[in-house]
């Protein structure tokens, strides 16, 4: 079986077509049926299925799908910046970007491709993104999908500047729940974190795991590397496993935050979780010609498998 996926050409398991807008996006498929859509626009995963068929990400019913803006929905990419805490845009502009794809990256450890489907893409700046952040970068993104069905995500942003810079960093990946009130995180128990609804004041969690009842914007500091999210109704666990990623960020807008959203449901805070993973604490630094990596891993197992057998 190894040596089959191994050899398994994820050429053949790699489409490209048009969305609505006529930006070109890539369709990862595994042998079992899983599937992972990923657009040019903002490098971003637009949806990943399970062997079922069953979508795994949550997308607004009211998402706008039209460059320079990002859907809401999927996995945004927030580079340079996180969130408003910097002088760009919200989350930097990597996510409202035109990406190429990168025919020929710099090799990635064989254990990133062999069995996987998977696609390379390339953001460089524009004069545009030079005027707003003076900072030559090259990032480069692989999105892979494993025989399994695991959905991963490197990142490599190296510096191609003459002087260092910073910037934070998180995968904004917003996972489709059955019902936000039967959901629970594991992993995050006993951490620090930043309360974005209390001016970015720190708090030591207290819960055994964290549940919802109320608007939550949290970034939980030095979390590890897997993090659970239970999801009760549905008898699934998604399992984040990540790299490189040192915090957390979760989120719910909950009623109130969810009917000031133009595009976002009144009612559908309840059916989406973001569980980021992120830098955002502590700024990535890069000195001229060095690179950082940041890895995020998410998979779906049966909530019959206890925390333990996670490695949590």
């Amino acid at each position: 079986m190894g040596h089959s996926a191994a050899i398994w050409d994820y050429r053949a398991a790699t489409e490209i077509s048009k969305d609505w807008n006529g930006i070109d996006q890539v369709v990862l498929r595994s042998p079992q049926g899983a599937s992972v859509k990923v657009s040019l626009h903002g490098g971003q995963v637009t949806s990943w299925r399970n062997e079922q068929g069953e979508e795994l990400l949550f997308t607004s019913s009211k998402a706008i799908f039209k460059p320079p803006k990002a859907m809401r929905g999927g996995i945004p990419i927030c580079f340079p910046q996180f969130g408003n805490c910097g002088s760009l845009e919200q989350h930097g502009f990597a996510r409202n970007k035109i990406w190429m794809i990168d025919d020929n990256p710099p090799p990635l450890n064989p254990n990133d491709s062999n069995g996987k489907s998977f696609i390379d893409l390339l953001l460089k700046p524009s004069e545009d993104d030079l005027k707003c952040w003076p900072h030559s970068f090259e990032f480069r993104l692989r999105v892979s999908l494993s025989t399994d069905g695991d959905l991963t995500l490197i990142s490599r942003i190296r510096n191609v500047n003459g002087k260092p810079f910073t910037f934070s960093f998180a995968y904004h990946t917003y996972l489709l729940v059955s019902d936000i009130s039967e959901v629970r995180i594991e992993g995050l128990e006993t951490l620090d974190y930043l309360d974005n609804l209390c001016q970015r004041e720190r708090f030591t969690e207290q819960g055994d795991a964290i549940t919802f009842e109320s608007e939550v914007d949290r970034v939980y500091l030095s979390s590890p590397n897997a993090i659970a999210i239970l999801d009760h109704e549905k008898k699934r666990t998604y399992v984040i496993r990540k790299d490189g990623l040192p915090d957390t960020v979760v989120w719910n807008p909950w009623e109130k935050k969810s009917k000031s959203m133009v595009d976002f449901g009144d009612e559908e805070y309840k059916q989406m979780l973001c569980v980021d993973g992120a830098a955002i604490e502590k700024p990535i630094s890069l000195k001229p010609g060095e690179e950082w990596t940041g890895r995020l891993q998410l998979s779906v197992v049966p909530s019959s498998f206890c925390s333990e057998n996670l490695g949590l």
